[in-house]
């Protein structure tokens, strides 16, 4: 019914390639050849990632849902996400907040865990709410509900803190890698979605991601990065 997060939320990385090459020509901005040699990268990691992504198991029902909350691998592994986020808002936030770019960049990937399954359930109870008004009174919506305003609400604070202390060019490479890394994990564990797969789909599933991730981190890092040819040869003839 809905395509898996494993496939959707790498695929963010294409919306850096649109508007890569609409900068260079709406704009007038220049894009190296590092840049262009990260939009094919981009390209090449999704359509692998197309390709060989692994199928979500089939979640029809808020019931279904709750089963999946419920289960002791995610509720270990939603637990563990939770604990760890306090710790990084409550003691290394205030101490080391303003001179690592990880603490900010941590607690909004690690809250996508709880947006991704929010999300989800969320889905199911609108498409169930076609037919069956009743949905509305399952206490998981208005919980997923509550979770996800909470927190997109905290990942924007800290996105926002992140961007207005770093360098942009250096958070939204991090801050695609973790999240999407979070991201799977939590719809491996939660959807199961490695299940019935191949060995090769598995090993060019990953290989596709860190291909987007180069690709991605090309883009961004070496964007002002202006190379010649000429100087570059002499260079290496010495």
């Amino acid at each position: 019914m809905f395509a898996s997060a494993t496939l959707v939320t790498p695929l963010g990385a294409l919306s850096v390639l649109i508007s890569a090459v609409l900068s260079s020509y709406l704009l007038g901005e220049v894009l190296n050849m590092v840049g262009k040699l990260g939009c094919f990268l981009c390209i090449l990691g999704s359509i692998l990632l197309v390709i060989h992504a692994p199928q979500e198991q089939e979640v029809t029902s808020l019931q279904e849902m709750t089963g999946k909350l419920l289960e002791p691998g995610f509720l270990v592994y939603a637990v563990a996400v939770l604990l760890l986020c306090v710790v990084l808002v409550l003691y290394f936030c205030p101490r080391s907040g303003r001179t690592n770019i990880l603490i900010y960049i941590s607690i909004c990937s690690l809250l996508g865990a709880f947006t991704v399954s929010s999300v989800k359930g969320l889905a199911i109870a609108i498409n169930t709410m076609v037919y069956d008004v009743s949905v509305l009174a399952h206490p998981l919506s208005w919980i997923l509900l509550l979770t996800l305003i909470v927190s997109i609400v905290t990942q924007v604070n800290y996105l926002n803190k992140s961007l207005d202390t770093f360098n942009t060019l250096l958070v939204y490479p991090i801050y695609y890698v973790l999240f999407t890394s979070v991201v799977l994990s939590t719809s491996i564990i939660l959807f199961q979605e490695w299940r019935g797969m191949s060995a090769v789909d598995i090993i060019t599933t990953l290989s596709a991601f860190l291909v987007i991730v180069v690709g991605v981190a090309m883009l961004h890092l070496f964007k002002d990065l202006q190379v010649r040819v000429p100087s570059a040869v002499m260079s290496l003839s010495r």
